[in-house]
């Protein structure tokens, strides 16, 4: 499948900005079943510094904004192809070692509420790790209702137990704090999904991966309650939100920020010719 995506985050400072910089990770991986065909990122009232890819293999872009600056816009456009492995991206790569992904994290770390409910799950994770993590996934869908507007980026699995409901985030922060506590190796992806009912969306997508033997990488979209599949679009990964989180950075002399992302995931359509073109390459 090919997917046309646009991504623009903007902000705006009640104050000029002195001085700000922006870490971004807004590149898709090329990874197994994905290719990008073309990417491009452009900046309002802000400049790119450099990029480097980080220990999670992620794309990193880090600009400056300029100074004085009161708004900035922050656009990336692209043609992404995918491809259908039933969720499974395969063997581990990458900078770190695999057990590093057994070490929970703040976000991720189960209290009382996370391990009674890992108690429920049905199965083994030592006898039958893959039918145990559908069973999680389901498990974890079921209990914790997905609701917008109620949690937040720092809200922890934990937490998010308690309380009954979140977002993609603490689905998978909660499916990953499980898993890590079963003994396999768990971590979050942050990305695109194209749906099926809207192309124009208010944010980006987040789901978890694990590590089964003899697969490799597996996602697992809680939320929706599926394994990805090629309308999905991995950006970056990590140990939690905060490693792979779209844009982070810090900033002195603007305050009251307020953000806004609008994000729009389709169906590429080839330009008249570019399919033709296409076919004559590969012929």
């Amino acid at each position: 499948m090919t997917l046309a995506i646009r991504h623009t985050t903007h902000y705006a400072f009640a104050d000029p900005v002195m001085h700000a910089l922006q870490r971004l990770r807004l590149t898709p991986k090329e990874t197994q079943g994905q290719r990008i065909i073309e990417w491009r990122m452009t900046f309002a009232n802000a400049h790119a510094e450099l990029e480097y890819d980080d220990q999670h293999f992620n794309h990193v872009t880090l600009i400056g904004i300029d100074p004085g600056a009161r708004e900035v816009t922050v656009t990336c456009e692209g043609v992404v192809e995918t491809e259908d492995n039933a969720g499974v991206i395969g063997r581990h790569s990458g900078h770190l070692p695999l057990w590093s992904f057994l070490r929970q994290t703040p976000l991720t770390r189960p209290g009382p509420k996370l391990r009674a409910l890992l108690r429920e799950v049905p199965g083994s994770a030592g006898e039958a790790p893959l039918d145990f993590l559908h069973a999680l996934s389901a498990l974890v869908r079921e209990r914790i209702a997905y609701e917008t507007g109620r949690t937040h980026s720092a809200t922890t699995a934990e937490e998010a137990v308690g309380h009954g409901y979140g977002v993609c985030q603490d689905h998978a922060h909660i499916f990953i704090g499980a898993a890590r506590a079963s003994g396999i190796p768990a971590r979050y992806v942050s990305g695109y999904l194209m749906m099926d009912d809207r192309i124009e969306q208010e944010a980006t997508h987040a789901w978890a991966e694990a590590h089964v033997e003899g697969l490799g990488w597996v996602g697992f979209d809680v939320s929706n309650g599926i394994c990805p599949d090629p309308r999905y679009v991995r950006v970056a990964t990590g140990s939690d939100y905060r490693d792979a989180a779209p844009v982070t950075g810090i900033s002195f002399g603007g305050t009251e920020e307020v953000l806004r992302v609008d994000v729009a995931v389709s169906a590429h359509a080839p330009r008249s010719g570019q399919g033709q073109q296409q076919e004559q390459t590969t012929q």
